[in-house]
């Protein structure tokens, strides 16, 4: 089996909007529980615990065992395939906007 490029990790584990959310809310603390996770979520443990381990793999969340618990927190450098891809398209969109931004000018000067 190959292995999936980075930015495609990153893309299916953050295409899921469960996932997403689990990880807006692991981004949005400084550490956070599994069970602080699935409290209030309306997701069961299980599930989160899956999330988690999507999200790990694809490089977006590290994890800390400390006794009987495990913390998560975000990976900021997990993004950096997805921002990479992004600013491809970046350069298309500023040359679009600059030329868009230049008949303008020619139509109302």
């Amino acid at each position: 089996m190959t292995q999936a490029a980075p930015i495609d990790a990153v893309m299916r584990s953050l295409a899921d909007p469960t996932r997403r959310a689990v990880f807006e809310r692991i981004v949005g603390s400084d550490e956070i529980t599994v069970a602080e996770l699935t409290r209030g979520s309306g997701v069961t443990q299980g599930a989160i615990s899956q999330h988690l381990k999507s999200l790990k793999l694809a490089g977006l969340v590290i994890e800390r065992p400390e006794g009987r618990n495990v913390y998560y927190r975000a990976q900021p450098e997990g993004l950096a395939p997805l921002v990479d891809w992004m600013s491809h398209y970046g350069v298309f969109w500023r040359e679009r906007f600059a030329s868009l931004r230049t008949l303008l000018k020619e139509i109302d000067p």
